[in-house]
């Protein structure tokens, strides 16, 4: 009896200390979901055709680039011409606009690695400038926007090879202008399509997004809440795991169900205003708040952010959640589409001057 008596003299204070205090630890995951267009169009414009105009002087490296090719509006369905939205590239001239010689001096060893002399060696630096810009209108005139591709106020350089001749050095570029210009014209105008690309994709696009983020998960062995807290975590990660781009969650969210009232439920056991009790809340609240942004609920996650900054501990945490939420709901009326998760069949849209897809039926 002495024994158990000791046990219990010292097992319960340190029961008590576990359930004053708890450790969380950052849990990580991956989820995928689609974009939406971060700019207002038409809803039910899918398709686009790319025009590229060059100059004069750079026609003859344009003819073997064909930059329209590498153009992609993620989601949307590419045409020759006639889409819903026109792309009008205007590329510029590659202008270099000044020369200038470099010297390095190096040293210079015998087979022995010892050190008997130093040499100089030349190359030719050139400074020179690009431009290009986008105007995108859709098929019945409206202009929608106008983007920069490229600019003359961004300096490149090229360096040439480096010769122990000087006078080569000076002379490198007019010799070789023409295969030069052509490298640096083909560069340029392949980083601006693809600049093109990422920018018209962002505004208007639906791209499949993998992000990744993090819960906190209790971390303090024991804690009460321990083993039940990551026996959620494990059905939240299964569903997380599953979910697509291509699929709708309207399964995931039945799953999500246990896992939502769990958390709800360890706000009303933990409910004083001692730091632990916050604490956990603060991860109940934060966990939640995650889920719901997920699950394409900005209204409920407004609700858990609310609850973060009403909490009071580490309140900025909610107010960051308060603006995301805000965000989301706005984008979702703004695109006039309320998931981020459907499948985009890009074969069965059609451009504004196309026929419409008919079924065509065979009596044998």
């Amino acid at each position: 009896m002495k024994k158990l008596y000791l046990s219990a003299f010292f097992i319960t204070p340190l029961l008590l200390a576990a359930q004053k205090s708890v450790d969380l630890d950052k849990y990580h995951f991956t989820v995928q979901y689609r974009s939406l267009p971060l700019l207002k169009i038409d809803s039910t414009y899918r398709t686009y055709d790319v025009q590229v105009e060059g100059t004069r002087m750079m026609e003859p490296f344009l003819q073997d680039l064909s930059p329209e090719n590498s153009v992609r509006l993620e989601g949307w369905k590419k045409l020759e011409q006639g889409g819903h939205v026109g792309i009008r590239v205007k590329l510029g001239d590659l202008l270099p606009e000044s020369f200038a010689v470099k010297e390095r001096t190096e040293s210079v060893k015998n087979l022995s690695g010892a050190i008997t002399g130093t040499r100089t060696l030349y190359h030719q630096e050139v400074v020179y400038s690009f431009d290009a810009t986008a105007s995108i209108e859709d098929y019945k005139g409206m202009h929608i926007m106008d983007q920069e591709l490229a600019s003359r106020q961004y300096k490149q350089v090229y360096n040439s090879p480096e010769f122990a001749i000087k006078q080569v050095a000076e002379g490198y570029f007019l010799v070789n202008s023409m295969a030069i210009t052509k490298d640096l014209y083909r560069s340029a105008v392949n980083r601006a399509m693809h600049y093109l690309s990422e920018r018209i994709s962002d505004n208007f696009g639906f791209r499949e997004v993998h992000s990744n983020d993090y819960m906190w998960i209790i971390d303090s062995r024991k804690h009460p809440e321990y083993t039940a807290w990551r026996e959620m975590f494990t059905r939240m990660s299964e569903a997380l795991f599953n979910m697509d781009a291509n699929t709708p969650i309207e399964g995931v969210r039945e799953k999500m169900k246990p896992v939502i009232s769990y958390f709800e439920k360890i706000r009303t056991m933990y409910t004083s205003s001692k730091r632990h009790d916050r604490k956990i809340r603060y991860a109940s609240y934060f966990n939640l708040a995650v889920l719901y942004y997920y699950l394409d609920d900005p209204q409920s996650m407004m609700k858990e952010a609310n609850g973060l900054v009403l909490n009071d501990y580490d309140s900025r945490d909610g107010k960051g959640f308060e603006e995301t939420a805000v965000w989301l709901k706005n984008l979702f009326q703004q695109s006039n589409i309320y998931t981020r998760h459907f499948p985009v069949n890009t074969t069965d849209y059609r451009g504004p001057y196309e026929k419409e897809k008919t079924d065509v039926s065979v009596t044998q």
